[in-house]
């Protein structure tokens, strides 16, 4: 296997590996790789669905989404697409899949199945870069903090999404969801302390209002974001993507209207977290 980094602090790009088939010595590199890069790209895969699957579960436990349409015939897959006729995409904001969740997911393996002749492409944000580009103020005003994280406002029948065209292809519309997260966690592989909010699901600080709780939010969510801790996938057929939820935040870029887009993934069951 060769890794090749995408940027200066966020991604790998690894090659000379099948998921479809790949060891267990390969395997325990590519986990290792994805805790301390956040996201690693695999490109000219034959993955299969049924492949997918396999592979997934080979890292525990597959967590079944609540609001996205599954495939058809493996319901352990979900369907993130976009029909030439939409707007609004799936993912078309900087945020951390399932932080609203107890025990959030773990990550995810993101395959290309049917892609727009350009755009499209997904970016990652490096979450130990960005506390560690934190100012010691900053780190000490944050040091012990806890926030509530829900979706409810994006997935609900009056959220965010139903007020879109993307609505109608959603589910789960009456799930209620909330967990509390410290807001600095330590990677529970690698030790590394992460910064653990993001602007799609975390809402308040324990013990604050939404409005006091706002500016120091968004000191922290425009502190995450900086050329150095980013990096930028140009998706091609073939293409896999495995991220690390705890590590990165991602954002689906919404450029290539007119033209069907359509990614299958499985989410990787997690554990707790833990300042």
């Amino acid at each position: 296997m060769k890794m090749t980094p995408m940027a200066p602090k966020c991604g790998v790009e690894i090659s000379g590996v099948s998921l479809a088939d790949c060891s267990d010595a390969e395997m325990t590199q590519i986990k290792q790789a994805i805790y301390e890069h956040g996201v690693a790209v695999f490109r000219d895969q034959e993955f299969s669905p049924e492949d997918h699957i396999r592979f997934g579960k080979r890292w525990g436990g597959i967590d079944l989404n609540n609001y996205f349409p599954l495939q058809e015939d493996f319901e352990e897959i979900s369907v993130v697409k976009k029909e030439p006729d939409q707007e609004t995409n799936i993912g078309g904001a900087w945020h951390t899949d399932h932080s609203y969740d107890q025990i959030p997911a773990m990550g995810s393996v993101l395959v290309a199945r049917e892609l727009p002749p350009s755009g499209g492409d997904t970016e990652w944000a490096h979450m130990g870069a960005a506390y560690d580009a934190l100012s010691d103020d900053l780190k000490a005003e944050i040091e012990g903090l806890k926030a509530f994280h829900t979706a409810d406002h994006v997935y609900k029948a009056d959220g965010l999404y139903a007020q879109t065209d993307m609505g109608k292809d959603l589910r789960g519309q009456d799930i209620k969801t909330g967990a509390v997260h410290p807001v600095v966690i330590r990677h529970p592989h690698t030790g590394r302390k992460l910064l653990y909010v993001n602007s799609a699901f975390t809402i308040n600080f324990v013990g604050m209002t939404r409005e006091e709780s706002l500016p120091l939010l968004q000191r922290l969510f425009d502190a995450a974001l900086t050329g150095e801790n980013q990096c930028r996938l140009q998706w091609k057929p073939g293409t896999v993507a495995i991220w690390d939820n705890r590590t990165t935040w991602h954002n689906a870029i919404n450029d290539y209207k007119g033209y069907r887009r359509e990614m299958h993934r499985i989410t990787l069951s997690g554990e707790p977290l833990a300042a």
